[in-house]
């Protein structure tokens, strides 16, 4: 792929979201915010944050329990793991599916730029079957990294980030944190990180 069209997926990808959080009936923000929302906030673009990797698949995927922001469980099997290397060093994260025959992969994870310019909860990464190249390697992007909904509405459950997964560096490419508009700030900005910590 050309960074040229690289860059202008991404672009039109985030278009399209914005839209779906502005119209949608389904979209995470709470009515009473969409009309003073005016886009998501996003790290630049950079194209040294998006890896082709092969997945390290696990001989016998554990099923574990993951906490959600309301105090509730889910289960996942961990499929296997990413490597990659930022900076000369070498970071993994491992890589869940909800059921063995998911053609998908999640990658939740947590770095050092959480609470401070992206979410406290951490940030969500879908690998879909399209994600795949051509000789089966995945396309780990961070610059698609995501917000759970919860980011947007203390009303949804969201996975929280197991601790296999929160890196120790910081990952500035995707999406940053939600403000809500000024006018929500009671119902929405005083607790937006108090849950994960």
């Amino acid at each position: 792929m050309t960074d040229d069209s690289w860059r202008t997926d991404l672009r039109q990808h985030r278009e399209q979201k914005d839209r779906f959080l502005a119209t949608d009936p389904h979209s995470p923000i709470p009515p009473d915010e969409r009309d003073d929302f005016d886009g998501l906030d996003y790290f630049d673009p950079d194209p040294d944050l998006r890896f082709e990797r092969e997945l390290r698949r696990y001989d016998d995927p554990e099923t574990i329990t993951i906490g959600t922001s309301t105090e509730g469980e889910r289960e996942y099997l961990v499929w296997g793991a990413f490597d990659f290397d930022i900076d000369g060093e070498t970071y993994s994260l491992d890589a869940y599916r909800s059921t063995p025959d998911e053609d998908r992969l999640w990658v939740p994870f947590r770095d050092e730029t959480n609470t401070n310019e992206t979410y406290g909860a951490g940030r969500y990464l879908d690998l879909e079957a399209a994600d795949r190249t051509a000789d089966g390697t995945w396309v780990l992007d961070f610059n698609y990294a995501y917000n759970p909904f919860c980011a947007y509405s203390l009303q949804y459950e969201c996975p929280l980030v197991p601790m296999e997964n929160w890196l120790q560096v910081r990952i500035e490419a995707g999406e940053k944190d939600y403000e809500a508009p000024a006018h929500g700030e009671g119902s929405h900005g005083a607790h937006g990180h108090g849950h994960a910590d």
